[in-house]
């Protein structure tokens, strides 16, 4: 009797200890967790006065008061595939908005055959994949790379990007997707590109940046509207992000790399970020033309990019990679020749990462964040280790860590 007495000790202790770890019944299931990209928004642009709604979020939650700092190049596709992998541009495959491959054809935003491609995006797998391949539904609106069933596998709800679409409609169309019976996501995104538009358009500080700011700022608070009419008030985490920022252009700083010898290369990306590939036969003549000394220019072989760019190694990196001074872009004689001469500052990204004005927004908000808390700066590959923490999903391994002090 004295040994069943212990026995059943033993599996009354181990009973009450199981109890105490478990989940509670009132827990209730894990937050949705939602990732929204505000393309081109600068880590200085948010104010109370044209953000009223971030920067409450920003107050209640986490925020990096000086940013994040997007990979190289800091341009829309590569940064936002590196925030859904954790890997930066080099090793997840989308190593620039336009791109040359042997196999594959060119890239661009533009052309919708590549962007629906799956071989343009199967070097990583984005964290909607993880979430659908481990019983986590997902819904993405409008996030590059989306449109493409990825390693054979599409979100539960995806939306074909459109250009024209008003934000408050893109917020509409995500929280009709929470409203579908029988369907409940724990990862979804939004994205919103009249910030960057207006960038482009104006640079940044221009009315017509903060006319952008605002109107975003506005379709956030429809969402936050829209979550509590649906009783999810609490029960979702948001995680608020740039790709990069974005900085002025004065009229006529363009670098015009083959006047001086016209056939000796081909142009696969110009901007602030210029990749050129050397054409068969003229070699010499391309690298001579390149890799002399340029104003406000600095060009590299591939091979010889900077460590600390993390760029370089991917086949669909172009032979040369030019690095423009803050303030210049790159570009060929027939990219000029197509470009309407403009008569007043206009903005581009792509530059150098580690550029202040390339620094990204960064706050997160929600049940599983902290409150009132403040980050340093941190690489944007760490993105995606937190949204997989958030989501119950284990990540693949990459280039980032979990950031310190977002999480509870």
């Amino acid at each position: 009797m004295g040994r069943l007495r212990v026995w059943m000790v033993v599996i009354a202790v181990l009973v009450v200890g199981a109890c105490a770890t478990a989940p509670s019944p009132e827990a209730g299931p894990r937050p949705l967790t939602i990732l929204v990209s505000i393309d081109g928004f600068r880590a200085d642009y948010l104010n109370p006065t044209d953000a009223p709604t971030l920067s409450r979020l920003a107050a209640e939650g986490v925020l990096a008061p000086q940013g994040m700092r997007p990979s190289y190049p800091s341009l829309t596709f590569p940064n936002h595939y590196t925030l859904v992998t954790g890997k930066r541009p080099d090793h997840n495959g989308i190593v620039n908005n336009s791109m040359d491959d042997p196999a594959l054809g060119s890239f661009s935003l533009g052309k919708a055959e590549a962007v629906t491609d799956r071989r343009w995006w199967d070097e990583a797998e984005p964290l909607w994949v993880t979430a659908e391949n481990n019983g986590v539904r997902s819904a993405t609106m409008f996030w590059p790379g989306s449109e493409a069933a990825i390693h054979g596998v599409r979100p539960t709800r995806w939306s074909k990007f459109d250009h024209d679409m008003p934000s408050a409609q893109r917020v509409d169309v995500l929280l009709g997707w929470l409203d579908e019976p029988g369907f409940r996501p724990g990862f979804a995104t939004l994205y919103f590109d009249a910030v960057d538009t207006a960038g482009h358009g104006f640079a940044p500080g221009a009315p017509e940046v903060k006319a952008a700011i605002k109107d975003v700022d506005s379709a956030l608070a429809r969402l936050l509207d829209g979550l509590k009419a649906r009783g999810l008030e609490g029960r979702v985490n948001l995680v608020i992000v740039a790709d990069h920022g974005m900085a002025a252009v004065p009229p006529g700083q363009v670098i015009v790399v083959d006047a001086a010898d016209p056939g000796a290369v081909k142009l696969v990306a110009g901007g602030p970020s210029g990749g050129f590939n050397l054409l068969p036969g003229q070699e010499a003549r391309g690298e001579a033309l390149l890799l002399k000394p340029h104003d406000h220019m600095t060009c590299w072989r591939k091979a010889d990019i900077p460590k600390r760019l993390a760029y370089g190694t991917n086949a669909r990196v172009p032979a040369i990679v030019c690095m423009a001074d803050i303030g210049w872009i790159v570009s060929d004689t027939a990219g000029v020749a197509r470009r309407t001469p403009s008569a007043k500052v206009t903005g581009a990204h792509g530059y150098d990462n580690a550029a202040v004005e390339m620094r990204a927004l960064f706050l997160a908000w929600g049940p599983s964040v902290r409150s009132g808390a403040r980050v340093g700066t941190f690489d944007n590959v760490d993105v995606y280790p937190l949204l997989a923490r958030m989501i119950g999903v284990t990540p693949i391994k990459g280039d980032g860590n979990l950031p310190k002090g977002v999480l509870k």
